[in-house]
């Protein structure tokens, strides 16, 4: 029960990061840019920028695919959850109620952890869609995805943090 807590706790934390993701900007011409214009569409913002850039505007339009809802993540989730209510409802002394309690938690978990790498290398495709404006176009997209340097006190590339990268 205690794996249950942790599980849904981690998901939960997670909610402060997609607060962070809806509010992202970019400085072009000293002037702050939403770079997520809408719930839907991330990346929308920059838009009107990447297009003149055909390569640019390809990385836009992969990472943009690579936001959209995912429907195994769903199935695996609906499943992860029908197998914790299966469990809970499964008689007490029963060797099912502990294997779906802790195979359907485990589900659960191994697609959020799925979900957040794909999600975090698909932000990788953003930054290459800014790169590579930037290597050939005018006016120059600053784009900090931790918040401009204003926010934080510190120039860009001067911050120390602790960083673990999930793949698989």
């Amino acid at each position: 029960m205690k794996f249950l807590i942790v599980l849904f706790g981690l998901i939960f934390s997670s909610l402060t990061h997609a607060s962070q993701v809806c509010s992202r900007v970019a400085l072009v011409n000293f002037q702050e840019i939403l770079v997520d214009t809408s719930s839907t569409q991330k990346g929308e913002g920059l838009r009107f920028y990447l297009e003149k850039d055909n390569i640019a505007k390809s990385y836009l339009d992969e990472y943009q695919e690579g936001t959209k809802i995912r429907w195994q993540n769903a199935a695996i989730g609906t499943v992860g959850t029908g197998m914790i209510i299966g469990g809970l409802f499964a008689s007490d002394g029963s060797d099912a109620k502990k294997s779906l309690l802790i195979g359907g938690a485990a589900m659960i978990l191994v697609n959020f952890f799925v979900a957040r790498t794909l999600e975090y290398n698909n932000e990788q495709n953003l930054s290459r869609a800014i790169e590579e404006y930037n290597k050939r176009n005018l006016p120059k997209i600053l784009f900090y995805p931790d918040g401009l340097p204003a926010e934080t006190g510190t120039s860009p590339g001067l911050g120390m943090a602790i960083f673990k990268d999930w793949s698989f």
